[in-house]
Formats: C-alpha cells, sequence, structure tokens
C-alpha cells in the first residue's frame, strides 16, 4: 500500500487507524505521521524520540503527528521544531483534514473538543501490509474514569461501529484472504450501549460469524471482566471460531488498589471469571494488563497482584510500572518511588515468563492448528508462537504437532 510512512505507537486500535490514515493519504508518499501513545510517559518519550529521528533522516518530509498524546495536549507537540502539524483522533480519520495536514503549507493544528464525538466513522480498508490477521474498529471511547487513565479524554465517549458495517468490512477482507480478524476498541465490552436496541458485544459477535460463516478465526481484544454479556458466554463455550484467548483489563489483585483504580471488578470477580472461561473452554488462555507501583499500593497488595497470575492462570501479560498522568485522580495520590515500581514490575513480568514456559511446555505432543504468518512462523488459537517448516505458506493454516519448545516459542517437525 502507498501512502505516508506511519510511525505507531501503543494499542491496536492505533494500528488499524495507522492502516486507515494510509489508505486515505495514498498519495503522500513522502510525508511521516507519527501516531501518539498517551497510556505513559514512557510512550510520549518514544515518540518525541522518533520524531527527532524522523526529522534527522528525513529532512525534507512534512510530519505529522497525532494520536491520544496530541489529541489531549497538542501544545506539547507543535512546539516541537520537527513538526510540521498536528491532528486530532477525529482529524485523522477525516479524508479532508488528513490532506491538509500532509499538504506543505497546510493547517498547523487541527485538533476539536473529542468529548463532543457522538459517532465513529466506520472505514472500509483492503487489509493490512504484511500482516495475516487484521484488527477491525468495533467502538471508540470510554464512558468509565478509571483514575490512572487518560485516555478517555484522548478518545471520547463511548461510540459503537453497526453491525451491518462490521459485517461489510469482515466480509471485505475475508475476500482479501485474511484468515483471522481481531475485534478492538478503546472499551469493547462497552460495545453497542450507543446503538439503537442496545446489542450486547456477544450479539454483535453471534452475528458477525452468522454472517461472514468464511472466516475461521475471531480474536478478542482486551475485555473487562466486569461486563461480559450471556451471549458472549455462550460463544465462549459453543463457538469454535472464536479463538480460545481472552486478554483481560485486570489492572491489579488486591481489592483496595482496585477500588482506588476505580475498576468496576474486585479480585474474585477475576478468579472467577477465568474459572468459569476455563470450565466452558477447558483450551483457552488468558492474556492480562497489569500496573505494577500504583499509588498506595503496599507489599501486601502487591503480593495479590503477583499470585493473581497463578490463581487466574494468566499467560500473555502486559506489565506497566505506573506512570502518572497529568490531570487524572491518581496522579494526586501519593506516589511510590519509581524504583520501587520497576522492581514490581520486573517480578510481574518474571511471573508471567515463568507462566509462558508452563503453558508452552503442556502444549508439547499436542497437534495445534497455526496461523502462517510469515515464512517459518505463526501462532496457535492460544496465541503462542510457533516455529514451523519455512515451506508451510503464509497467511494459511496448518495442523501441526508440537515437538518442542525454544525460548518463548513452540516448535513443531517438518511438514
Amino acid at each position: 500500500m502507498n501512502g505516508p510512512q506511519v510511525l505507531n505507537f501503543g494499542c491496536r486500535l492505533n494500528a488499524y487507524e495507522a492502516e486507515v490514515m494510509r489508505s486515505l493519504a495514498p498519495d503522500a508518499s513522502g510525508a511521516i505521521i507519527v501516531n501518539t501513545c498517551a497510556v505513559t510517559s514512557e510512550a510520549e518519550r518514544q515518540a518525541r524520540q522518533a520524531i527527532r529521528r524522523a526529522r534527522r533522516e528525513h529532512p525534507d518530509a512534512r510530519i505529522v503527528v497525532t494520536g491520544c498524546a496530541a489529541q489531549i495536549a497538542p501544545a506539547n507537540w507543535l512546539n516541537m521544531p520537527e513538526v510540521d502539524s498536528v491532528l486530532g483522533n477525529q482529524e485523522k480519520l477525516d479524508a479532508a483534514a488528513l490532506k491538509e495536514a500532509l499538504t506543505p503549507g497546510g493547517a498547523v493544528a487541527q485538533v476539536n473538543d473529542i468529548q463532543m464525538a457522538r459517532e465513529t466513522a466506520a472505514h472500509l480498508i483492503d487489509g493490512f501490509d504484511g500482516r495475516t490477521r487484521a484488527f477491525i474498529e468495533v467502538q471508540q471511547g470510554c464512558d468509565h474514569r478509571c483514575t490512572f487513565c487518560i485516555i478517555p479524554y484522548g478518545r471520547g465517549p463511548n461510540r459503537s461501529v453497526p453491525i451491518g458495517v462490521l459485517v461489510e468490512q469482515v466480509q471485505g477482507l475475508v475476500e482479501k484472504g485474511f484468515q483471522e480478524v481481531v475485534l478492538t476498541g478503546v472499551d469493547v465490552t462497552a460495545y453497542g450501549t450507543d446503538l439503537p436496541g442496545s446489542p450486547s458485544l456477544g450479539q454483535m459477535i453471534r452475528r458477525l460469524l452468522a454472517c461472514v460463516p468464511e472466516l475461521p478465526r475471531l480474536r478478542l481484544s482486551s475485555l473487562d471482566v466486569a461486563e461480559v454479556d450471556a451471549d458472549l458466554w455462550r460463544l465462549i463455550a459453543e463457538e469454535e471460531r472464536l479463538m480460545p484467548h481472552l486478554h483481560l483489563s485486570l489492572q491489579a489483585g488486591a481489592d483496595m488498589i482496585l477500588k482506588r483504580m476505580k475498576r468496576r471488578h474486585l479480585r474474585a470477580q477475576a478468579i472467577d471469571f477465568c474459572r468459569e472461561a476455563r470450565r466452558l473452554r477447558p483450551d483457552i488462555t488468558f492474556g492480562a494488563d497489569l500496573i505494577a507501583g500504583f499509588p498506595t499500593e503496599t507489599d501486601e497488595h502487591f503480593a495479590d497482584s503477583l499470585a493473581l497470575v497463578e490463581e487466574c492462570g494468566l499467560t500473555w501479560l502486559h506489565v506497566f510500572p505506573y506512570s502518572a498522568r497529568d490531570g487524572t485522580p491518581a496522579a494526586r495520590m501519593p506516589q511510590l518511588p519509581g524504583p520501587v515500581r520497576k522492581d514490581r514490575a520486573a517480578r510481574l513480568r518474571a511471573a508471567g515468563e515463568q507462566a509462558v514456559g508452563h503453558y508452552l511446555t503442556s502444549r508439547v505432543g499436542q497437534t495445534e492448528r497455526i496461523l502462517i504468518e510469515k515464512p517459518g512462523q505463526g501462532r496457535t488459537e492460544g496465541f503462542a508462537p510457533v516455529r514451523t517448516d519455512p515451506a508451510l505458506a503464509e497467511g494459511t493454516i496448518a495442523a501441526c504437532t508440537i515437538t518442542g519448545v525454544a525460548g518463548q516459542h513452540l516448535t513443531t517437525d517438518p511438514v
């Protein structure tokens, strides 16, 4: 695909939107878009480094900055001498606004109040360069206010894409040969609350799979265990095309910290969710987001988070040392020293690596259906990375017997 170069940071939703921007501006091949993330200060630091590097390497390129960090604090990015234009999260997906930002001499800043957004425009894209799975945006924004999170200020209120549009988009991707589609958004389990009839996430997935029977694999991104509906439970139990891998937005394992985070679940709910999902689908695996060193977190609180990895049977962890975000309630709470946060994050990651090792070892001798992502590499339905026979065609699904473990990968015998 032609179009501008996109330097992407952050979530799967940003990855999807990067492809949308490329498709909306196919003639802007000399420009550079930096799609920022605001989840942590580290993500913003990396984006700034990328902008400076891009200007050094491409002194004549037009550099446009967008994404959540740009939406929340556009002046911070406009003040960088390397930046030519700043776009808000809505504007970056508007063809006219994007074209103006990418045009030499165009608008310096286009950032509107995203809290006024009431709809999410659906974008039909042909596919993803170099990918065998595609991300589909099913909703935008978030109506909740976790005390640590700045993202609602960058994404606006919850807005869902109508089911008919999602069906059309998935059908198009299947026709292009994609074997797996990932449903993504800011708060996916809030899907449908703003649509006529308030269809739930489970209802939408059931209709999507019924309307696109040719789709082999559907995968969900981050779920909130407090918002799983009855239809989704039935799909977990009965629908083989829904992949047995759920990534959970857990954040912590101690009730007091969860309350101070203003999360909607408690520790027991997380454990009960994983237990019930595993009862319905014994081969299911869980990933999870966990924050280490949240303000006021004691050694006992952290021990609860560490124990949650085993009690929930978590495998694929995304661990973040707590990062204070200006404008959030947690930033005004008593902060833990940076070294404590980093140490706890390292201990959580070590627990995750150990869990991955146990899981990979348990798959040896099993036959797995593997999506071949590139020659010699693929992923199982449970999202485990696999080293495969390089002769297997990219973009196909192959049944292979797992013969061993090499580092953080499964291995198979040549076909």
